[in-house]
């Protein structure tokens, strides 16, 4: 191959997220956010979740879990919150941002802290969180770097979840929308590239979107509130600056049968169905046939307001962002199955593949799979906006870390997406490896579990220089952006 498949103006880049990588969590006016109150964990401790009972009892629970009526969240002082550090892009985003560049980095994908910009999620603004990220924007665009913002990842302001029961609540969409606008109108002259929600077929519970009960009634009520806001906010945008490109972020998965057998083959379909469904309203702008039959099975009942319908089919996005770190198996006989490790969920193990550190299923040719069966689904463009490996990197003696395995593990799923564009004929606008500097980890809070090009110094406990220093992988991505994805 003598010219690279990747168009010319591919997006290649990094991913992160305020919660996971910024800090400063009371900095420059900024408020806490339900993230602020989850603790570290590791493999055999899960994240738990700290919070106060209206008896003013100091209590946790496992960070998925329902919180009592009337708690709210709490800080204790003698725990450790991973998310008030992280490391610390509030105060070295300039040293990040010129590495960034030295990458050859084209485009980098960051979160907006709610809190940061309306401290209680509601109508009040910040203006000194306002400049903060006038002032990262300015640095990007400095060195030629386009901004990707996920405008909503993975938290909501702490006032809301505890006062309105967050996204159960209607009113939060008002809300959402204030804070969007707020930053459509801040940014229209420096953002380009949008996404809604992060992962959004994974928001649940008290942690991400402030609910207090996490049957499916609430789950599936929340959703709805959010597929309206996003609706809205992709229309909003557009009113804004037509030249916005607003789209969705979503947690894909594919999981194969495991075996011939049709029920494996169907309960494969169930599995993809549920982050499809997603996908299905955000794009297509209606809820799917075999969605509304669940609903009736289940007696969940959504409860609409009118035009909403029509809000969510005018709101359609214009592409399609989505994460892919792993595939899963299906099997109609739970009995027959192994599982191991998974993103946010635990998965089966699959005989044909090994796992990483985590118990992740490491599968490149899945990310071409993925791109074919999201592309010949819905039709728009695609941008793998996160994807990586978590892996404990080791310093050696002269200071450099040797990850080959990252840099096995990027190279194969770089030419897959090759093969996906020259191939398959995929529509593909852009590459941003999850953790492109090392941050702490969503699912364990883990410093150890690493996805960087650039080496943070910090760790689990919140000890460490935050010194950044590079990778060997470091070198393999600069190659890679300067050859536009050829590779030898």
């Amino acid at each position: 191959m003598s010219k690279s498949v990747f168009p010319e103006n591919f997006l290649w880049g990094g991913a992160t997220a305020a919660n996971q990588y910024e800090g400063g969590y009371l900095s420059g006016g900024k408020e806490l956010s339900t993230l602020d109150a989850i603790t570290g964990g590791n493999h055999t401790t899960p994240r738990m979740i700290t919070y106060k009972t209206k008896e003013g009892k100091i209590e946790t629970c496992t960070r998925g879990a329902a919180l009592p009526e009337g708690a709210v969240g709490y800080v204790d002082p003698n725990q450790y919150y991973p998310s008030h550090v992280a490391t610390d892009f509030y105060h070295h985003y300039k040293e990040d941002i010129a590495l960034f560049a030295e990458m050859g980095f084209k485009c980098f994908r960051l979160s907006i802290a709610w809190s940061r910009i309306c401290p209680k999620g509601t109508m009040e603004l910040n203006e000194e969180g306002l400049a903060f990220y006038d002032k990262v924007f300015d640095e990007l665009l400095s060195y030629g770097i386009e901004p990707i913002v996920t405008i909503n990842h993975f938290d909501i302001p702490m006032y809301l979840a505890d006062e309105l029961d967050g996204w159960s609540n209607r009113k939060v969409i008002d809300y959402f929308l204030f804070f969007c606008e707020t930053v459509f109108k801040r940014y229209k002259d420096k953002v380009k590239y949008w996404m809604t929600f992060n992962e959004i077929n994974f928001l649940r519970s008290w942690t991400q979107i402030g609910i207090h009960q996490n049957d499916q009634q609430a789950k599936y009520q929340a959703a709805h509130h959010l597929f309206v806001a996003s609706a809205k906010a992709v229309k909003l945008g557009h009113e804004i600056n037509p030249d916005f490109n607003i789209g969705m972020m979503v947690a894909y998965i594919p999981s194969y049968p495991m075996s011939c057998n049709p029920e494996d083959v169907m309960e494969a379909i169930k599995f993809n169905r549920e982050q499809e469904f997603y996908i299905d309203v955000q794009v297509k702008g209606y809820y799917p046939a075999h969605k509304i039959k669940e609903f009736e099975r289940k007696n969940v009942v959504i409860k609409k307001e009118a035009g909403d319908d029509e809000i969510i089919k005018e709101g359609t996005v214009d592409y399609i962002g989505f994460s892919y770190y792993m595939s899963t198996v299906s099997a109609a006989n739970p009995n027959e199955v192994k599982y191991v490790g998974g993103n946010q969920m635990p998965a089966v193990k699959n005989p044909y593949l090994q796992e990483s550190d985590w118990g992740w299923a490491v599968d490149p040719l899945g990310l071409r799979i993925s791109l074919c069966k999201l592309y010949d689904r819905y039709n728009v463009p695609l941008f793998v906006v996160e994807n990586g490996f978590g892996a404990i990197d080791k310093i050696e003696v002269d200071g450099t870390i040797q990850d080959d395995y990252r840099i096995d593990y990027f190279s194969k799923h770089v030419a897959a997406m090759s093969d996906a564009i020259e191939l398959d004929g995929v529509e593909l606008i852009g590459y941003t490896p999850w953790g492109c500097i090392d941050l702490v980890s969503a699912g364990t809070g883990e410093m150890k579990k690493r996805y960087g090009f650039i080496y943070v110094d910090m760790d689990d406990e919140g000890n460490g220089t935050l010194e950044r220093s590079r990778k060997q992988s470091f070198y393999w991505y600069k190659n890679l952006i300067a050859a536009n994805g050829m590779q030898e």
